[in-house]
């Protein structure tokens, strides 16, 4: 079921639909090979409500699905399409990479038509009532990575603004996204290449037992 350019994946699992916490591997495999992991495990924090379904590349799934505000990260198979931060790009980066102004912004109002997307609002007249500063002062987006979750494009409501980018504390769970240390995220940047196309699996224990067969993943 992964789709058969992607050569990259990383497999973030958590314990249960509610866990804030869980762990994040890297994978790569040759054409037509296994999933091999590369490096350690690494510790992540999670939604602070756990993970519900999001709207990636698997097909719909019966359960919990992620809405917008609910404090949950999404569950499911996503492309993972660019990286951003508070610097400038690393020469070694091979995913897009978009630096963050004090313009920058992510759009998290359902009716507005820029929804789920980042803007720079230097060039864009706003139309929306809610957004986040992509330039934080606390700088968990000093490095990150955006989760193609809910695009091509956006449901209204089904949750937006997903990365994976530096968490606050390794204790504090996110509104949403897949954090981890700054060294964490580096390292993953580094190695994250647009041509090998990379996923993020994103699922609790349960579920990656169950799918794990037929969506082709990594075996553990």
């Amino acid at each position: 079921m992964l789709p058969i350019a992607s050569s990259q994946l990383l497999l973030s699992l958590s314990a249960h639909w509610n866990a804030a916490h869980g762990q994040l591997q890297r994978y790569e495999r040759a054409a037509g090979g296994d999933w091999e992991p590369v490096g350690a495990p690494v510790a992540t924090a999670l939604g602070r409500c756990g993970m519900a379904w999001g709207r990636g590349l698997h097909p719909p799934v019966a359960g919990p699905s992620k809405r917008e505000g609910d404090g949950r990260a999404p569950a499911g198979v996503f492309a993972v399409t660019a990286l951003f931060g508070d610097g400038p790009p690393a020469a070694a980066f091979r995913l897009p990479y978009r630096p963050a102004r004090p313009s920058l912004k992510c759009v998290d109002d359902p009716a507005s038509a820029h929804y789920n997307c980042l803007v720079d609002t230097a060039h864009t007249r706003p139309d929306w009532a809610s957004c986040e500063d992509m330039l934080r002062p606390d700088r968990r987006y000093a490095l990150g990575a955006t989760v193609a979750h809910n695009t091509d494009p956006p449901a209204p409501g089904a949750g937006s603004c997903i990365f994976l980018h530096v968490w606050e504390t390794p204790a504090t769970p996110t509104a949403g996204c897949t954090a981890m240390a700054l060294e964490d995220m580096r390292a993953l940047a580094l190695w994250l290449d647009a041509a090998r196309a990379p996923l993020l699996v994103q699922l609790p224990a349960a579920e990656f037992a169950r799918r794990q067969r037929a969506w082709g993943l990594p075996r553990r």
